[in-house]
């Protein structure tokens, strides 16, 4: 958006206009910070890999995961969904004593299984095994029903002021239901590139969340839109 406005001298407003009105000609695709073009535009069925998401944002996910971390207290029973931006809080809940982590990420759990103590005790789903490394289905879900969890850490594919929190994978969006249900708090984690991404599967709206996390790559009008639907949103500097 910056460089438009001022490759062409005009403000924020004007490219704002033209860009909406060119989306709405089916022209081009809006997107965080500007537009794409159609061809180039996000699918709702687009699931990444794990390994090619863990490249991207990594100074937004890692201080996204900071500010995550300094939420949890010792003692208590926590649910961590599959992402790499939950991925990053395994770094910080090695020293949290008395932990309880329950998560369906393959990579999450590896990660604190591999240093899990009487300190730390890890509980993984049952299910069956996406592209991004997840555990989901019936199984996934059935485990999840007997639970009471202090607080769910969740990442998602897409945030969007209509279509909520949103996920490619069908299976997966229902086991993250799941989750929900089974938290007293939810705490979204999201960078701001997932802002105006809409995935196939709806996970919840926007209010189902206690607090989201995000950088500051959202502008001031996107972080009303959010303000006005979840009680606590915390932005963190990027970098």
């Amino acid at each position: 958006m910056r460089e438009l406005t001022w490759r062409f001298g005009v403000s924020d407003m004007t490219i704002r206009r033209d860009i909406e009105a060119l989306a709405a000609m089916n022209r081009l695709v809006r997107v965080h910070g500007g537009a794409t073009r159609v061809d180039r535009a996000p699918r709702s069925v687009d699931e990444p890999g794990f390994q090619a998401k863990l490249t991207r944002e990594r100074d937004e996910k890692a201080a996204i995961a900071a500010a995550a971390a300094a939420l949890i207290a010792p003692g208590t029973a926590i649910g961590i969904t599959a992402g790499t931006t939950t991925f990053q809080l395994t770094q910080h809940l090695l020293t949290v004593a008395n932990l309880t982590v329950v998560t369906n990420s393959i990579p999450v759990a590896s990660a604190l299984s591999s240093a899990a103590s009487n300190n730390l005790q890890v509980v993984i789903t049952g299910g069956t095994l996406t592209r991004s490394n997840a555990i989901v289905g019936p199984l996934a879900d059935s485990s999840l029903g007997g639970l009471h969890l202090d607080q769910l850490f969740m990442g998602v594919h897409g945030v969007d002021e209509v279509s909520g929190f949103t996920t490619p994978n069908l299976t997966e969006a229902r086991t993250n239901q799941s989750f929900i249900q089974a938290a007293r708090e939810v705490v979204i984690v999201a960078d701001s590139t997932k802002w105006g991404l809409t995935g196939l599967g709806s996970i919840a709206p926007l209010s189902a969340a206690s607090v989201l996390i995000t950088d500051d790559g959202l502008g001031q009008e996107v972080r009303h839109v959010l303000e006005r639907e979840i009680s606590t949103v915390t932005v963190v500097p990027a970098g």
